[in-house]
């Protein structure tokens, strides 16, 4: 199979992976947000790349301290975002509801995720990446208008869905507006790897690192700034409800394991998976991941019975939100082929 066809497959995967991240969350008892969230930070965000950074590359150390600390900060703050993200999107989930927030999370990250990188370039084998008004940037534009459409159609079926027993808290303005700035820091994760890989990968290369390895102490290096806010903001609220004591219930703790799975199989596949499609993999990766993300979120919600009962025009909206995604992501991989 093609290299880049590869990458498009394991950027699908990355999508799907994240997409059921928050399927175990419906099996837990004891569990609120702050618990498993603290957990999965720690796991997924903290042990898991560093552990396989240091089992992977044998000579980490040396290399990552010839990386300037400028390259580390920049990483840093993109997932720092990206992290603070995290927050407002719980936040906004209470104020707006879950379809509505999710809807304008993805409608507003996906253009900037799929757009920014070709205007300004991501380092290593992405600063070659085509300008945004080539043929192929003009090709992706329109892609990107289409699934944002989707998202939309999505967004207001979940949003009708959701109506008659919608129950806000706070500010509803606030939360739109809270959603929106979300949509654009979320685009921190994909881009703390875009524009640091170049120097990061080089120095692990050469001093003994396999590519996935490598791949691995990327993440490794550049996830303190989001994990930073990710473990401190849940450890805040369980201490303030003096509820840590239900961290020790066994199952949920497990089924949160699971999450922090399902995320690092998600990091690992899209940081691969980017850079095995080249030049392009910055936007078309994170095109196909948000993209399957979305669906594969949903899926879950249909799995689980969200969308029993909803009405027949409800319904409607959403397969024809869903097939118009589905086109658009299919016509993505089939232009990374060419």
């Amino acid at each position: 199979m093609d290299t880049s066809m590869t990458g498009a497959g394991l950027a699908v995967i990355a999508g799907i992976s994240v997409g059921l991240f928050a399927a175990p969350i419906k099996f837990m008892k004891q569990y609120r947000y702050e618990h498993w969230a603290f957990v999965n930070a720690l796991v997924s965000l903290i042990v898991l790349p560093w552990g396989l950074a240091l089992a992977l590359c044998p000579g980490l150390a040396d290399a990552l301290q010839q990386i300037s600390a400028t390259a580390y900060l920049k990483a840093n703050l993109w997932s720092l975002a990206w992290g603070i993200a995290n927050v407002l999107c719980g936040l906004c989930f209470v104020r707006i509801g879950v379809s509505l927030t999710m809807g304008l999370l993805t409608g507003v990250g996906l253009p900037v995720g799929v757009l920014l990188p070709m205007v300004f370039k991501g380092s290593g084998q992405f600063a070659t990446a085509p300008s945004l008004l080539s043929p192929t940037g003009l090709a992706l534009m329109a892609l990107t208008l289409v699934l944002v459409f989707a998202v939309a159609l999505m967004a207001r079926a979940g949003f009708e869905r959701e109506r008659g027993g919608l129950k806000t808290n706070g500010s509803f303005k606030g939360g739109l507006l809270m959603a929106i700035a979300a949509g654009v820091l979320q685009v921190g994760l994909s881009f703390a790897f875009v524009y640091s890989q170049g120097p990061l990968m080089e120095a692990l290369k050469a001093h003994g690192a396999g590519e996935s390895g490598a791949i691995a102490a990327v993440w490794a290096a550049t996830l303190p700034g989001g994990a930073l806010v990710n473990v401190l903001f849940p450890l805040f609220l369980m201490l303030r409800g003096r509820n840590v004591r239900a961290l020790l219930f066994p199952k949920d703790f497990c089924l949160t394991l699971v999450m922090s799975l399902f995320f690092v199989a998600c990091l690992l596949c899209m940081g691969n998976g980017m850079r095995m499609m080249g030049a392009l993999g910055a936007s078309l990766g994170f095109g196909l991941y948000q993209g399957f993300q979305t669906l594969s979120s949903q899926g879950v919600g249909v799995f689980s019975g969200e969308w029993r009962g909803a009405a027949r025009r409800t319904k409607a909206l959403m397969v024809s939100a869903v097939v118009l995604m589905l086109a658009a992501v299919s016509v993505m991989a089939l232009l990374q082929a060419k």
